[in-house]
């Protein structure tokens, strides 16, 4: 898969000469090893081994490089990510977000919705990252409640963060 090496203001990532970083080939682990990285990953804490072979079973591990754009804003969304190792930052159209490490997941919304893309997601380290497509996504939250349940909390979280960052800039600087 080809990782587009532009921001969502035209801005490259790298140098120019450089080229676009892509999703290594690397091998896809071993059942065990994939149930290992899963173990990890706080969104998946109290699940037991059945729920996490589940979860194996359907997604697919992908090492992006640093640099790699992973999702752009305005694309289709077609996967859900949750972060094994490295970081990411987030970019959307009022500017720069927040960084995302292991244990964060996004790209839900768009599969929530069906809506496009709502951030640009960068690769700031060399990173591992858990990938259910949209094929599997809700196949996946069926069979797995407790997920949906996390998932749920995690985007009204979100729009609460939002929610406040929008009071902050409607109410302007506070005096001194």
């Amino acid at each position: 898969m080809e990782i587009d090496p532009r921001t969502a203001d035209g801005l490259p990532f790298h140098e120019v000469d450089e080229p676009a970083p892509v999703f290594t080939g690397a091998p896809e682990p071993s059942g065990d090893e994939h149930l290992r990285h899963l173990q990890r990953v706080p969104l998946f804490s109290g699940f037991n081994e059945k729920e996490l072979r589940r979860i194996a079973a359907l997604s697919t591990i992908l090492e992006p490089r640093a640099g790699a754009v992973i999702t752009q804003i305005g694309d289709a969304g077609d996967s859900f990510f949750i972060i094994i190792d490295g970081r990411a930052a987030v970019r959307t159209p009022v500017g720069a977000g927040s960084q995302l490490q292991a244990g964060d997941c996004f790209g839900e919304m768009s599969l929530v919705d069906g809506e496009p893309r709502s951030a640009t997601i960068v690769a700031t380290t060399d990173m591992r990252l858990l990938v259910v497509d949209r094929a599997h996504f809700w196949r996946l939250l069926d069979e797995t409640p407790e997920l949906m349940r996390r998932i749920l909390t995690i985007l009204s979280r979100r729009v609460r963060g939002l929610e406040q960052t929008i009071r902050a800039i409607l109410q302007g600087p506070t005096p001194a």
